[in-house]
Parts: structure tokens; C-alpha cells; sequence
């Protein structure tokens, strides 16, 4: 507070030091504020940063202490690309869990700062974390994948223990549920997967999860859980049905 304060009106804490002071990263070294590009401030210990503009939207207060807005801060952390995807993704799933701004809300934010470094790279990581696949392209993209996986085509849309679930095998006592990929579920729906998973465990079913970027973007791991889920399934049958053909 003490350092925001000492640069005067329109300082407001930024980049890595407003990332660690909303919880959603950790600070580099120097102290980061960005002020007015107006301002001629210079002070030992400090980085700082001059905007042209800092909307009303783009600053706030957090335990009292000026900072810039949450969307600002993961867009700065965005534009510097010596910070790998890992640890801004980890800001926006941060940000989200802490109820600081959703990743649909953040996705907004960008066309009003299209021209700032690192919005494209934030652009392109939250459209492919946040797409959601149509039922008939999710179809379209997955029953390949369980065929080459050694899957024969199965139930789609189907109800199975009180729940929907998107592909059922019921020979294999198998069910696979996509998702398309969200930072953070509610209460609700967390308890809701528990019920869910514990439904299907009690009834001896086999179950699988994948996101709707798995199923678009890495259909390489997509195929490979599938077939390794098939080969444990056949192995544990063969295995049965050899128990009971010596008992």
C-alpha cells in the first residue's frame, strides 16, 4: 500500500505484483506499478509501467490497495511471453476459483483492449479452453476415435443409473461423458459429478471423461486412454470367465 501510495494519484499496482496480491500468481523481484503516462515518477525498487489510458473497469481496489482489474492483470501476465501458457492458465483458473472473473467474462474483456500486447496469445488460449462442440460434431469427432480405439459403435444420449451420459457400451459396461472445459463448477455441480460417479462405480460400471478439447484437439491421448480402458475391460473378462471355467 505504502509504495502505491507514494507514487501519487493514478498509481495502481500491476502485472506480477497485482497478480500475487489477487492470489493468482506470484511476484518477480521489483514491485510493478503502473502509472498515468503523463507521470515522471522514477523510484528505486520499483518498475514501473506508463498507460495512456486506464479505464474505470481497469483498476479497483483489493484489501485497499489500487490495483489493476482482474482482467488487466491476466492480460499483462499474457504479455509477457517469457511466462509460459502454463502460468497464465493458471492465473485464469485461479481467477475464476476466487470468484474474480469468470473465463467467459475475461474472453469479453479483450475487445476492449484488442490493441494490447499479449491479447492475442490470451485470445487464442481462451477459445480453445472455453469452445463447446456441438452434439452432432462431438459425435462426428469421437466415434472415430472409439472405432480405432477397438470400440464397437455405441449407445449415444443414453440414460444409465439416473444420469445421461454421452456413449454407452453396455456389453463392456462402459460410459464416456465429454465436457467442454470450464475453470470452475459450482457446488451443485460438483456434487451432482460425485453422485453421478458414485452411481455408476456401484453398479460396476467403467467410466471415462473427456473435454471437449481433448476430443478436438488431442485425439492422439483420446485414442490411446480408449484403448487402453478396452484391453483392461477384455483382460478382466478373459480373466473371469477362466475362474469360472476351473472352478
Amino acid at each position: 500500500m505504502a509504495a502505491v501510495l507514494a507514487c501519487g494519484d493514478g498509481a495502481v499496482l500491476s502485472h506480477s505484483s497485482a497478480a500475487a496480491l489477487l492470489r493468482i500468481g506470484v511476484e518477480r523481484g521489483e514491485i510493478e506499478i503502473s502509472v498515468p503516462s503523463s507521470s515522471h515518477l522514477v523510484r528505486s525498487g520499483l518498475r514501473v509501467y506508463r498507460r495512456a489510458v486506464l479505464r474505470p473497469g481497469d483498476v479497483g481496489e483489493f484489501k485497499r490497495i489500487p490495483v489493476t482489474s482482474p482482467a488487466l492483470t491476466i492480460i499483462d501476465m499474457a504479455a509477457d511471453f517469457s511466462r509460459p501458457d502454463s502460468a497464465v492458465e493458471r492465473a485464469i483458473n485461479e481467477a475464476d476459483k476466487y470468484d474474480l472473473i469468470t473465463p467467459h467474462d475475461l474472453r469479453a474483456e479483450l475487445d476492449a483492449h484488442r490493441s494490447q500486447n499479449g491479447v492475442e496469445r490470451l485470445r487464442r488460449m481462451l477459445d480453445r479452453r472455453t469452445f463447446r462442440l456441438t452434439r452432432e460434431e462431438l459425435e462426428r469427432r469421437f466415434l472415430p476415435l472409439a472405432g480405432e480405439a477397438g470400440l464397437p459403435a455405441p449407445l449415444t444420449a443414453q440414460w444409465v443409473n439416473g444420469f445421461e451420459v454421452d456413449f454407452h457400451w453396455p456389453e463392456l459396461g462402459l460410459v464416456v461423458e465429454t465436457d467442454g472445459l470450464r475453470y470452475h463448477r459450482t457446488p451443485a455441480e460438483q456434487a451432482r459429478d460425485r453422485l453421478r460417479d458414485q452411481a455408476h462405480t456401484a453398479a460396476g460400471l467403467s467410466q471415462l471423461r473427456f473435454t471437449h478439447e481433448q476430443v478436438r484437439y488431442d485425439p492422439d491421448h483420446v485414442r490411446t486412454i480408449l484403448r487402453q480402458t478396452v484391453d483392461r475391460i477384455t483382460a478382466r473378462c478373459g480373466s473371469h470367465r477362466n475362474g469360472l471355467a476351473g472352478s
